[in-house]
């Protein structure tokens, strides 16, 4: 459990967001079986491909899952961008790698990644893609990381000398050109008939009160039960870029590629009681005026676990395990 998202073990003493789940209108979701999704992944590679909000989901998958297996029988390793879960027995690994933009950026240290302008290359994926080329399922995040309104475009390499680079403010534009990167190197590479794609939606954040009526505060700060309100969108909550996302899918179905997007976004928006707040290690320590005001410290994009991501690793859980599943969704 990385402390990022362990809000008990930093003083959360209510504990009500771990109990809620999802159920949707029209089907039931499958119980999460660990030892059978094991099986399922037996000689395999799951490969979850992104950001912190994508690392918060593969540690719920991974912590769903450790229960079930010897202590002895099982592993974790870091090594640069790749963690690495590995269930012996059943020649498994679960991997988590860190690629916020999707393509090349100067964020990608999986540590030192907050940088105040970010430089991306928009046409350049390999020095990534390489380390999960291989996966037998990939699930792919990317939003949080493009709402900067301004980036700065590289052509060309961080270490050339007659490198082009370009400061631009249309994200939308810069991330629909990431993912065109991201969906040629996809066409090309991944094989259709043994690979499965997921690409999740985007996760929301609660950083504005007013959203959901709240007189009490600006954030998500001492929030204990979710949003009630049937139909619930925050109005932080890009559609646009899920457009984007959703259109570079369709697309790619129309090579004949399939990725199954998981929109997990709504389910989430009524959530805003599931985030660490002020309950998770601080990287830097508070200064005392945040110290006077949590408010202003808290973290209202990551989530608890258990929690949330829990409810997204379920919904995957049943795509992975039960492809008669995919038609009734669909």
């Amino acid at each position: 459990m990385a402390d990022d998202f362990a809000c008990e073990k930093f003083g959360r003493k209510e504990f009500k967001y771990q109990h809620w789940r999802w159920q949707p209108h029209d089907c039931d979701l499958p119980r999460f079986n660990a030892t059978a999704l094991l099986n399922r992944l037996r000689g395999k590679r799951l490969v979850f491909v992104g950001d912190s909000l994508n690392k918060n989901q593969w540690i719920s998958m991974v912590c769903l899952l450790e229960s079930s297996i010897p202590p002895s029988l099982k592993s974790n390793t870091w090594k640069g961008s790749l963690i690495t879960f590995e269930a012996f027995e059943y020649n498994a690994t679960i991997d988590f790698y860190w690629e916020p933009l999707l393509v090349e950026s100067n964020c990608d240290d999986p540590v030192s990644h907050h940088v105040l302008d970010r430089i991306v290359r928009i046409e350049a994926i390999e020095k990534h893609a390489r380390h999960w080329t291989d996966a037998d399922i990939l699930v792919f995040d990317s939003f949080m990381w493009w709402l900067q309104p301004e980036m700065t475009l590289l052509w060309g390499s961080f270490e050339s000398s007659d490198a082009i680079y370009k400061k631009v403010g249309k994200r939308l534009r810069v991330y629909e050109m990431a993912l065109r990167t991201w969906s040629d190197w996809l066409d090309i590479h991944i094989n259709r008939t043994n690979t499965k794609l997921f690409f999740m939606s985007l996760s929301p954040y609660h950083k504005m009160a007013e959203d959901w009526g709240s007189s009490s505060g600006p954030n998500c700060y001492n929030e204990t039960e979710p949003i009630s309100e049937e139909g619930y969108w925050g109005s932080s909550t890009d559609r646009g870029m899920m457009s984007m996302a959703e259109a570079a899918i369709r697309e790619l179905e129309g090579r004949g590629l399939k990725v199954q997007y998981l929109n997990i976004t709504q389910l989430s928006d009524y959530r805003k009681d599931a985030h660490p707040s002020i309950y998770r290690r601080h990287w830097e320590a508070p200064s005392k005026k945040q110290l006077a005001d949590p408010r202003s410290y808290s973290d209202c994009v990551h989530w608890c676990l258990p929690g949330v991501p829990d409810v997204w690793n379920q919904i995957l859980y049943a795509y992975v395990m039960f492809d008669e599943f995919h038609a009734k969704l669909e």
